[in-house]
């Protein structure tokens, strides 16, 4: 089953840290982004990727052309121009396609539907780190018949909320767990969705698309309360660095 991951966006919250490459290549224990998602789709047998790109694209592209020789040691033969890796390299199968600098998410989409063949399909962020059991997600996706599930999370708020009464404070919690669910991807759609996405470069998935899957009973959520940080922030990058469990599952 294939899996986009959408990585074509600017990082703007992550300036001064991001330097010369997108974030979707930022470090989390000395791997980008971009390879701990691809690591974990793969633990679940997912081994086939599509790269979205847009805003410094060329630096994805590079990064993984370069990535045998950067990444193991290996043996230089210097009289045939030849390396032998010390260690097998991962099995991934990775497209890289131009999707557009300014280009929204859901066009990003939209502009793959040629490059999908199966019904069924995985996206994900490339900003988002979680253990989400990827198994788990695509049953009950299946169960549901929706045309598309994403996964939902329960995250506690950054601030301390103040319950406030006729303007005087009656209750504070201290960063307390939001009983609302937020969109965390990690998405199971089927090709149906097409039909809600635009290609025209303003089309964000998030927004008209979501609401109209919501409006036809179409959109199915599923719960996740593990593990998960959407890496937006320096913050967010330093908590990735120090909790995230590229082992687990």
């Amino acid at each position: 089953m294939k899996v986009i991951i959408l990585c074509g966006g600017k990082g703007l919250r992550m300036q001064g840290i991001l330097e010369d490459v997108p974030k979707p290549l930022v470090r989390v224990q000395g791997k980008p982004l971009i390879w701990h998602i691809m690591n974990w789709y793969s633990k679940f047998g997912h081994q086939e990727f599509i790269l979205p790109l847009g805003y410094k694209g060329e630096k994805i592209k590079e990064y993984f052309v370069n990535y045998n020789w950067k990444e193991y040691d290996f043996i230089l033969d210097l009289q045939k121009n030849q390396y032998h890796l010390l260690k097998e390299p991962e099995s991934w199968n990775i497209k890289f396609i131009d999707t557009g600098i300014e280009t929204m998410t859901g066009a990003r989409l939209k502009k793959l539907e040629n490059h999908l063949q199966d019904d069924l399909f995985l996206v994900t962020y490339g900003d988002g780190l979680a253990h989400v059991d990827i198994n788990e997600l695509i049953k009950f996706h299946r169960e549901k018949g929706k045309i598309a599930t994403l996964t939902g999370i329960r995250k506690n708020s950054q601030y301390g909320l103040l319950q406030v009464e006729n303007g005087i404070a009656t209750e504070f919690k201290e960063k307390p767990l939001m009983d609302a669910l937020i969109n965390g991807g990690f998405f199971v759609f089927n090709k149906a969705i097409f039909s809600y996405l635009s290609d025209e470069d303003t089309c964000i998935l998030e927004e008209e698309p979501l609401r109209n899957l919501i409006k036809n009973n179409e959109l199915a959520v599923f719960e996740y309360d593990g593990f998960w940080i959407g890496v937006d922030t320096p913050k967010d990058l330093k908590d990735a660095n120090e909790n995230w469990d590229p082992n687990k599952g």
